[in-house]
């Protein structure tokens, strides 16, 4: 008897928890459709059922809090909120939002009606808009459409701001109120009456950007205007696109969220993503900084804060990441010591006192390296040499390679510096002798971080060119011939000189892949 009492028990209490989503939708034929979710911007799929005689049911136990949609043949589809609750929907085609009915669920109540009125006043504030803009300013017909605008958006806003008060805590409030923008005061003025600060409106909105967004929700993270917001936020209109910049607003940003959310976990990945994948120079600082900080670095249960990663990507994400750092534009990289082509003189960069250093990694038997050695060898004589540049040039010259390296000099007329891990030295540094003698005595004079160059500077394919300044900071890196003649030109205020190599797309192309 008790037995079949706690049954009854577990039923009533299952059939309690149990959020069913169902959905009457006219006019559409049987069919397979798709419930689908938002993850950010980006949408996937999240259940799929058969839609029969106008009705399809989903289980709402396997979703998260967020904007939800159903998707039918044609990409037609429709959108509301799900937050643990019934939803009973019915609507029709073609018109899926307009004739759609809220049987139950207290947020859609709202939310439906909401995106129904937004949609009608945007509608009608283009299509003034687009009248307007064929105007002039001093038509009366102008004015009269800028007060009709103005009292469409207070409208707008009167309804936004009573949705937020009148359902505080629910999501719809939430979602309403992240997207709209925060209101900024007038700028502070002196006793005179001039504004102190001409930048204040701009630090402001910067500041307080997020106050109408709940970075403690994760459901918000389920919709794309969330993923809007933070992109602008990332974006050239509120920060300079520099890696110090981007940092300096990233790492505040990140840490104040709670760690193993997933408002972290989209946050810290859009992040390093968005910057890992940038085309502007020096980004990749911004990427492998996220890495360190947000990835590889383990707490004292040797976790990584990067939850979501699985073990065996971590490996690839951390690997040589300390060094991959150091090369980053703005750091000073590691210096290299080692011997030209005699295979008895030892060469280091550190030691040169030149304006503008660059380092040129390359192999004798690299197709793109035949080609873009020689011009930097014209670039050298004919621009650098005498106006204080110099190029530091390592190539690959173990075993057979030797005397290609040397042979490739000779024949290309090479005059500035060339060095190599030479083939005597990599049988040096390959002692394993008792106490490694070869070795020891080898390291008196160079570094494993030079013998290790490939590793040091991440170079597994070539060419690859690092632009240094007289303090030896990285200032430019992965660029062509053309880039680096546009670039030097630039920096010594000699951009009138006529270009030995104009920009070749193809090239700047191969470059930049290399990176």
């Amino acid at each position: 008897m008790k037995k079949g009492l706690l049954l009854l028990a577990l039923l009533f209490v299952f059939s309690v928890n149990a959020q069913k989503l169902s959905f009457k939708i006219e006019n559409q034929k049987d069919t397979t459709v798709h419930l689908i979710k938002y993850f950010g911007k980006k949408l996937y799929y999240a259940d799929t059922a058969e839609l029969k005689n106008g009705r399809v049911e989903f289980d709402g136990r396997k979703q998260v809090p967020g904007i939800l949609g159903v998707l039918l043949p044609g990409q037609k589809y429709f959108e509301f909120i799900y937050n643990n609750e019934d939803i009973s929907l019915q609507t029709s085609l073609p018109d899926l939002i307009g004739s759609m009915k809220v049987l139950k669920s207290q947020e859609n109540k709202v939310f439906i009606p909401y995106i129904k009125f937004i949609g009608s006043n945007k509608s009608q504030v283009n299509q003034m808009g687009k009248q307007r803009s064929t105007m002039s300013k001093a038509d009366p017909k102008y004015q009269e459409l800028t007060e009709k605008i103005e009292s469409i958006n207070k409208n707008v806003k009167d309804y936004q701001d009573n949705i937020i008060e009148t359902n505080k805590g629910k999501l719809v409030s939430k979602i309403v109120k992240m997207s709209m923008d925060i209101e900024v005061p007038e700028s502070p003025r002196d006793e005179n009456g001039n504004i102190i600060d001409s930048n204040f409106t701009f630090k402001y909105y910067r500041k307080h950007y997020w106050d109408n967004v709940d970075l403690t929700d994760d459901a918000l993270v389920n919709n794309p205007v969330f993923h809007n917001k933070l992109e602008y936020y990332f974006g050239d209109r509120m920060m300079v696109q520099h890696w110090d910049s981007i940092i300096a607003f990233a790492f505040p940003f990140c840490d104040q969220l709670a760690p193993n959310s997933r408002m972290f976990e989209y946050c810290v990945g859009w992040i390093t993503s968005n910057f890992g994948k940038s085309k502007i120079m020096g980004m990749d600082k911004v990427y492998l900084e996220m890495l360190n900080r947000y990835y590889c670095t383990k707490n004292a249960q040797g976790e990584s804060p990067a939850f979501w990663v699985s073990d065996d990507k971590f490996e690839d994400l951390c690997d040589n990441l300390e060094n991959k750092i150091k090369l980053t534009v703005g750091s000073v990289p590691p210096n290299l010591i080692l011997r030209d082509t005699t295979d008895q003189n030892w060469r280091d960069f550190y030691s040169l006192d030149a304006e503008y250093t660059v380092l040129y990694f390359w192999d004798p038997e690299c197709g793109h390296c035949k080609k873009t050695t020689p011009k930097l060898e014209t670039l050298y004589q004919e621009k650098f040499k005498d106006r204080n540049v110099e190029i530091f040039s390592v190539g690959k010259a173990v075993g057979e390679d030797f005397e290609k390296w040397k042979k490739f000099i000779r024949d290309n007329n090479m005059t500035f510096i060339n060095v190599a891990v030479t083939d005597n030295m990599y049988n040096e540094a390959q002692d394993n002798s008792n106490g490694q003698e070869k070795l020891m005595k080898l390291l008196q004079t160079t570094t494993l971080a030079s013998l290790n160059y490939q590793n040091t500077y991440d170079i597994f394919s070539t060419p690859k060119v690092f632009v240094l300044d007289k303090d030896k900071r990285i200032i430019a890196k992965s660029i062509s011939i053309s880039q680096l003649e546009e670039m030097i030109d630039r920096l010594q205020g000699k951009e009138e000189l006529p270009k030995l190599f104009p920009p070749d797309p193809e090239e700047d192309a191969q470059m930049q892949k290399k990176e």
